[in-house]
């Protein structure tokens, strides 16, 4: 699934496949210098490990080390290569004072979570808003979150790539004098350091994976497939996506539904890759402009603040759901009775999913080197959790406190779908891993993931649709 445009600058870099899964390119004998910083405790997460999405010899860029299959099976020779700036400092200290070195590891590990939970919060609010302010008459596309999704593909691109927002001349100082002439090794030097940064882990983990949703894709698809995806037909003013609305009127047989479930998959996917490239291709143009961010602000500031602000912001949240006021129902486009229970309860379970998001595909991501497991996971797991309360929402059994017969059930399934399910699976990770794996690699993973994710679907909401109907929740009715 590599984008066709690079295609001719790929193969010049990357190993040549044959018949028999060896390779005959040189380059795979040379020792891959990007990654080889990576501590053990961020090896498995894609977002750090994986190589940027673009390789274009005439832009100076270092992506020459191949697939992400190989930076999964490189782990142990990665160790080679010696360590540079505060990592090199603090790992001989910790040889003197083991006590220090357990100190500096629960540090950036609570680094790296409040910043998670923070950036989970600002992805999962931004999507919920650009699904509201997408979801409108005449719309050209009727799947409210593929902006959002095309937007942290974009931003993913952008950070993967980018050389300049993390450069640390502190740290390119300590690179040795060989490695400084080679510009591939250099560059690969200060890419491996970028991606131990609690703020970039925080920015593609926690606000790229949040923005982006895959099981939101998902369930997109079936409705599409069940003839259910919601048209908004009417007056401006009178439709929300937190209320039910008018809508189109269903396909006439089910050739019209699987034409749409194509188009879904295809703009969806497409977009979402050309925005992970187009990110890319920015943060090249723009490298002779990009600031740098200093180190020591980094470290002596603004991990902190985040952590400060993570704890008071999610107490704050709950806090706020506690105290939420019952209201009558109203169907006004901005009626707080509407927005308000469904983005406080989606912003309580955002960090939720994604910290689980986040541990697991550090548990399973470097399981088996060509097929990211677990991403593979958290995108399918997590869009079964959505099926479940989707089904237990549109479910006719109103006089149940956990169907969506019940105002506080029903704003609880919506946010367990918008905050949980949103920040546990991802498209932007997805897309990632989908242009640097080896292509028959990349189209084995991609179909399984979007095969099983949509038969779960089927079988979950389906079976509820095709038997007893699907109802409108008390939350969103008139």
């Amino acid at each position: 699934m590599s984008p066709p445009m690079h295609a001719q600058c790929h193969e010049q870099s990357r190993p040549q496949d044959n018949d028999s899964g060896s390779t005959l390119s040189p380059i795979t004998e040379t020792p891959n210098p990007r990654g080889a910083h990576l501590p053990d405790f961020d090896r498995n997460l894609d977002e750090v490990a994986a190589p940027p999405p673009v390789y274009d010899p005439s832009e100076n860029s270092v992506r020459q080390e191949g697939y992400l299959e190989k930076q999964h099976s490189q782990g142990d020779r990665n160790d080679q290569l010696p360590h540079l700036g505060a990592e090199t400092e603090s790992h001989q200290e910790a040889e003197k004072w083991p006590s220090k070195r357990l100190f500096s590891k629960v540090s950036r590990s609570s680094h790296i979570v409040c910043y998670l939970v923070v950036f989970s919060f600002i992805g999962t609010l931004l999507r919920v808003a650009i699904e509201c302010l997408t979801f409108y008459p005449g719309a050209p596309v009727n799947t409210s979150v593929l902006w959002a999704n095309v937007g942290g593909s974009l931003v993913m691109g952008f950070l993967s790539e980018d050389q300049g927002l993390f450069y640390f001349e502190e740290i390119e100082a300590r690179i040795p004098e060989s490695e400084r002439q080679d510009g591939a090794r250099r560059a690969a030097h200060l890419m491996a350091h970028k991606k131990t940064i609690p703020l970039y882990i925080g920015l593609t983990t926690g606000f790229c994976g949040s923005l982006t949703s895959f099981s939101t894709f998902m369930r997109d698809v079936f409705l599409a497939l069940a003839n259910n995806l919601p048209v908004p037909v009417g007056s401006y003013a009178d439709i929300s996506l937190f209320a039910s609305a008018p809508v189109g009127t269903g396909a006439p047989n089910g050739g019209f539904s699987f034409m749409a479930l194509v188009a879904i998959l295809l703009t969806e996917i497409g977009l979402s890759l050309a925005g992970l490239i187009l990110g890319a291709h920015i943060a090249i143009g723009l490298s002779a402009w990009t600031p740098s961010l200093s180190q020591h602000w980094l470290r002596k500031f603004l991990d902190p603040v985040v952590v400060v602000l993570a704890c008071f912001s999610w107490v704050a949240v709950i806090c706020l759901v506690l105290l939420l006021p019952q209201y009558s129902n109203k169907s006004a486009l901005w009626s707080a009775e509407l927005w308000r229970g469904p983005v406080l309860f989606s912003l309580v379970f955002a960090p939720v999913g994604c910290l689980a998001r986040f541990f697991i595909s550090l548990k399973l991501n470097g399981r088996v080197a060509s097929f990211p497991l677990g991403t593979f996971v958290v995108n399918v797991g997590g869009t079964m959790v959505l099926g479940m309360a989707y089904s237990l929402q549109h479910a006719s059994i109103s006089a149940s406190s956990l169907g969506g017969g019940n105002l506080i059930g029903c704003q609880v399934l919506q946010g367990i779908m918008d905050g949980f399910c949103g920040s546990l699976t991802t498209v932007s990770t997805w897309v990632l891993e989908l242009s640097d794996l080896r292509r028959r690699h990349a189209y084995v993973y991609g179909g399984l993931s979007v095969a099983v994710a949509l038969c779960a679907l089927v079988v979950e909401i389906g079976s509820l649709k095709w038997t007893h109907n699907l109802v409108t929740p008390s939350c969103f009715a008139q």
